[in-house]
């Protein structure tokens, strides 16, 4: 732990006047970041720290609940607290869950965020940097990357979401942070992704509902439209014009509507809606938008992300 970092979380006082300290500080709620070696954990627990979130990375497993208590008990206005935690830490993967639960069921205002990304670009990034991965010790690095995604498949499971960064830039990662760090709301709340995407990119490994708009008639094959994006006027009417656009938004939008406060009632934390068309380019970002604004106007949190519009 930095000595920031201890600063941060030897804020608290005994325990009888914690009531008293917490009508003066402001609410806080607490972001655990984990999930596999080499995929942006550290990048985002900085983004967030940069932020203003308070921070600490590879906090052992042990304290956790001595640091949930201590923040809750400051009487600084700590908002968000970030903690890293991850498998550097031998106990964590057996012992984290039960504390995670435990936190829950005290109404602790936590979440869960897991990080992975594919082989790949796993074994690309250790080889780039010439790190040793944490369970490196005589094993080869891509067996130690399917071990490790074995032993943590449980927190995955737990997680409130699953962020894949296998095509995530450094800004794009930033971005995202920046909106969490942003959230100044009870961590139950649904907070919305509707994601277009080409379905010859793969699909998106963090979607948890998909939709194909192949049907509608390409921009692509137009002449004057195949330059430009969903984002731009002349593609957008293009796409919306279409009889079978309007027929399906007229059976999907109030699907949507009926579907997504389900979610929510459940007790879901975020919830990504996947858009997908040939090259993710022109329909998907459009029928994307067009699902962002009909469930804000709802009143849902939600974000756009148009994660192939600039590929190949």
């Amino acid at each position: 732990m930095s000595a920031a970092a201890g600063r941060r979380a030897g804020a608290g006082r005994p325990a009888a006047s914690t009531a008293r300290r917490r009508s003066r500080g402001g609410a806080v709620s607490f972001l655990v970041i984990t999930g596999l070696s080499g995929s942006g954990k550290s990048a985002a627990v900085k983004a967030l720290e940069d932020q203003g979130a308070w921070c600490v990375d590879n906090l052992p497993v042990a304290l956790l609940p001595r640091m949930l208590e201590l923040a809750r008990g400051s009487r600084a206005d700590l908002g968000l607290v970030v903690l890293g935690m991850d498998i550097r830490e031998r106990r964590f993967v057996r012992e984290f869950p039960r504390v995670f639960r435990a936190a829950r069921a005290r109404n602790i205002p936590i979440r869960l965020l897991f990080f992975e990304a594919s082989e790949e670009v796993l074994v690309r990034r250790y080889s780039e940097t010439r790190r040793v991965h944490p369970l490196g010790g005589g094993l080869p690095l891509i067996e130690a990357i399917r071990e490790e995604r074995r032993e943590l498949e449980p927190l995955r499971a737990l997680a409130d979401e699953v962020i894949d960064t296998s095509r995530t830039r450094v800004r794009e990662l930033r971005e995202r942070m920046l909106g969490i760090a942003r959230e100044k709301r009870a961590p139950r709340e649904l907070s919305v992704t509707v994601l277009s995407f080409g379905f010859k990119h793969g699909l998106p490994a963090d979607a948890d509902l998909v939709f194909d708009v192949r049907f509608i008639a390409n921009p692509f094959f137009e002449e004057g439209l195949r330059q430009l994006s969903g984002l731009d006027d002349p593609v957008r009417e293009f796409v919306l014009a279409r009889p079978e656009t309007a027929s399906f938004l007229a059976a999907w939008l109030p699907f949507l509507a009926f579907l997504v406060p389900l979610y929510r009632v459940d007790g879901r934390a975020y919830l990504t809606i996947a858009v997908g068309c040939t090259g993710g380019r022109h329909r998907s970002p459009v029928i994307a938008r067009e699902a962002a604004d009909a469930l804000a106007r709802r009143g849902f949190r939600v974000a756009v992300r148009n994660r192939d519009i600039q590929a190949e």
